[in-house]
């Protein structure tokens, strides 16, 4: 009864308000914003966002427009430039964190601290539809997400919805002591746990330390996605793409868990990456194929049987 007693006093201000407040639980309440919610509030409770730290983006798929648009603001916002280009993303929504807003803040408020955007058709300008309240605006990497968006869109026919950036200690702490380049980060991470080759086949890629939100990280780093679905930045943080929310966190856990495990058994090893035990490449190799998975084997080193020519 106290839910129908606060809708009546909310119609009594008007159609407006009552409008407003009754799409924002309405649209807080289905089920992509309730995964995306889900998933934010998990990576707060990993240690991944401190402060306004990472963000979070998910390509709508028809059905959730569908659902959506009846609670969509009477009007949209203006068109902002984004600075980048992707024609087969025009007309296309996202689900986005805010700029400035706190990943611990998202499941308190989620009107306030997401958003939806629509696309132009021209694939080159967003406007805000739904949420990001008081002026609000979407992530300031929301064109790194675009652009890695349509990459992983193209590489995976479409399957791919979900891109996902977070600062996770470890993965970090690498990229100060490995060189930066795709093929070493790969091997160390593939060895440091059984399960990593069949999370992330393809490996992960690298991009040096650049200054976030801009058009240059954001060609790098979709340039990155062609072949990787997880691209590591330099003293910086992991983007991980996926097709739901649980895939695309549980590529993110598994690479900052490797990353964990990497830092660790190097700290004991008195600094040295040179270990005792360690999985082999023909043992990467054997996993990928009791796995029925395609390794990449460009990071991996010779078979064995051209090692003994």
């Amino acid at each position: 009864m106290a839910f129908l007693d606060q809708a009546q006093e909310i119609l009594s201000q008007g159609f407006d308000t009552a409008r407003g407040a009754v799409s924002g639980v309405a649209v807080e309440q289905l089920g992509f914003v309730r995964g995306f919610v889900r998933l934010c509030d998990d990576g707060w409770g990993q240690g991944w966002h401190e402060r306004n730290g990472g963000n979070l983006t998910y390509r709508m798929r028809d059905e959730d427009v569908a659902a959506a648009r009846p609670f969509f603001n009477p009007e949209p916002g203006p068109w902002a430039p984004m600075g980048v280009q992707a024609a087969d993303l025009g007309r296309a929504f996202f689900l986005t964190t805010g700029s400035g807003r706190y990943m611990r803040n998202v499941a308190g408020d989620p009107a306030h601290n997401i958003g939806i955007v629509e696309i132009n058709p021209e694939g080159d300008a967003w406007r805000i539809v739904w949420g990001l309240t008081d002026g609000g605006k979407p992530t300031s990497e929301f064109p790194s997400h675009f652009m890695c968006h349509a990459v992983r869109m193209r590489a995976t026919d479409g399957a791919s919805r979900v891109l996902y950036h977070a600062h996770p200690n470890n993965v970090i702490a690498m990229t100060f002591v490995l060189p930066l380049e795709s093929r070493t980060f790969t091997r160390a991470l593939w060895k440091a746990m059984t399960e990593c080759v069949v999370v992330f086949p393809a490996g992960v890629g690298v991009v040096p330390w650049m200054v976030p939100g801009g058009a240059d990280i954001a060609r790098e780093t979709a340039a990155m996605m062609e072949t990787f679905d997880a691209v590591i930045w330099a003293q910086h943080g992991l983007f991980a793409a996926g097709p739901d929310f649980d895939t695309t966190f549980g590529l993110m856990h598994t690479v900052e868990k490797a990353a964990d495990i990497y830092v660790r058994a190097r700290a004991i090893n008195g600094g040295s990456d040179e270990f005792l035990n360690t999985i082999t490449d023909e043992g990467l190799r054997a996993i990928g194929r009791e796995f029925g998975i395609k390794v990449n084997e460009a990071m991996l080193g010779f078979p064995v049987a051209l090692e003994n020519d």
